[in-house]
Parts: C-alpha cells; structure tokens; sequence
C-alpha cells in the first residue's frame, strides 16, 4: 500500500553547483532526504561537505535543481511565506538577530510576515524567557539567551518544519545541554519535525531519531540513529565515529604495540 503521509520534508535528487575559477564546483550532488512528522533528522559530516548549502536550498535562498517539497509544497525561491513553512535557527545567535530591533519585534516578526499574530509572553516562556526580555536588545543577553530567542523565533508562525544549524556550536557545554533539552521539549509538546544539522555526533545520538551522513556533496549512509552510529556500514562514518571524543578515552593515554 502506497503511503499518503504528506512529509515536513522530502527531497529528491537535489543538485546545487558553483562557477569556480577553476570550473564548476559540485556543492550537492543528487540529495535525497525525508524526514517523517514528528521526528528529527540529523545531517552529520566534516565543515565543508554540503550541510548547510542544503539548507539554504530548503530555505529557498540557494537556486538548486531537483525537487524539494515542505509539507508536500515545492520550495521555489525565498518568499514572505515562507516562514510559515519552515524556521531557522542558526549556529551564531548574535550574527541572526538584529541588533537594531528589540526583542519583541525580533520574536514577532516571522508571524507577521505571513499575516499571523502571537501571544508573546506564552512564546517567550516556551523558551524558558519572560516578558521583562521583550524589551532587550541582543547585545542585552547572554548567548545562550540569544539562541533562546532565535528559536522563539524559528516557532513563531507556527510552521511543521526547523531547521539547526550547528545551534549549539556557539555556546558553553553547560549552555549546549540547556538547548539540547529545550530542543527535545518543543518537539514533545509541538510534535514540530528537525533537520538538525551538525559535526558532533555526540549531540546527534541525544537528539535525533535518524542521521544521515554526508560526505563530498553526497549522502553516503543514513537510517536509523542507533544504528548508523552503533553499526556503520561506511568507512567514512566510521572514520567520524573514531574521531569524536568520548568520555572513556579522555584521561586514557593510547595503548602501546
């Protein structure tokens, strides 16, 4: 029986490449990727792989050729409403929020843009804030605060889909925790789907139901998280698996032949 689910997310032989000096430059090369209601999808790999040119492309900031499809809508170009399709939390909660616009406004903005109003203080509260920071600036918080309100904001019209980008990547490990978790929590309570994008797969085993692994501009394994990352069937997963730090090698000096 063919399913009839309609995804947050599904892309098909997505391709995205660059004039170069040296010619063309292949940044995606035919990416495939869902993502089921409810659930996040890890995007894992090396700085440079791809990870967040696809994002831009679901953004509809990068041009790209094959299909990519947000709640069974094709993504065609940025638009106003788009905003009511996916949000965005970026890795630099600094450089993503206005420094000229108070926090309210920031908050309130993506609604706005699709004809939509919030309760703010119930949103800002959502994010472990309170009213007394509508009327902060950026530069008024803490960076973990900063991303607080970047994911208020991604959550502001309401849409099926988010996308992080390294959200965590800026922050101290004490602060990571408290986003992971606050994460975790939004997706219980919204049941909002993820693509979660990052090169630490420590955090992707906490946060994510599936991975999918990219290497070059091409997916080269994904399923499952327990079992990409607990069985990988690839050598460059498992070559990221060796490279990530774990608590049981840390204070161990290696074994000697």
């Amino acid at each position: 029986m063919i399913s009839t689910t309609v995804l947050p997310l599904k892309a098909v032989g997505v391709r995205v490449s660059f004039k170069t000096p040296n010619g063309i430059f292949e940044a995606l090369k035919g990416i495939d990727l869902a993502i089921e209601p409810g659930k996040t999808m890890a995007l894992v790999g090396e700085s440079g792989c791809g990870k967040t040119t696809f994002a831009r492309a679901v953004l509809g900031l990068q041009p790209y050729q094959g299909c990519i499809e947000i709640g069974g809508s094709k993504v065609e170009g940025a638009s106003a409403g788009q905003s009511a399709r996916v949000g965005m939390v970026w890795q630099d909660p600094f450089a993503s929020l206005d420094p000229r616009w108070k926090i309210g406004k920031l908050v309130e903005e993506p609604a706005k843009l699709v004809g939509k109003s919030i309760d703010l203080e119930t949103l800002l509260l959502k994010v472990g804030l309170n009213m007394d920071f509508a009327a902060r600036y950026p530069h008024q918080m803490s960076g973990g605060q900063r991303q607080r309100v970047a994911i208020a904001r991604a959550l502001a019209a309401e849409p099926s889909l988010i996308i992080c980008d390294e959200p965590t990547a800026a922050l101290d490990l004490s602060i990571q925790a408290q986003i992971l978790n606050l994460l975790k929590d939004l997706q219980s309570e919204t049941g909002i789907s993820m693509l979660y994008i990052s090169h630490d797969l420590g955090t992707v085993q906490y946060i994510a139901q599936d991975v999918a692994v990219m290497q070059s501009g091409e997916i080269i394994e994904s399923g499952p998280v327990q079992e990409v990352l607990v069985k990988p069937q690839h050598p460059y997963t498992q070559k990221l698996l060796d490279s990530m730090l774990s608590h049981d090698r840390i204070g161990h000096l290696p074994e000697q032949d």
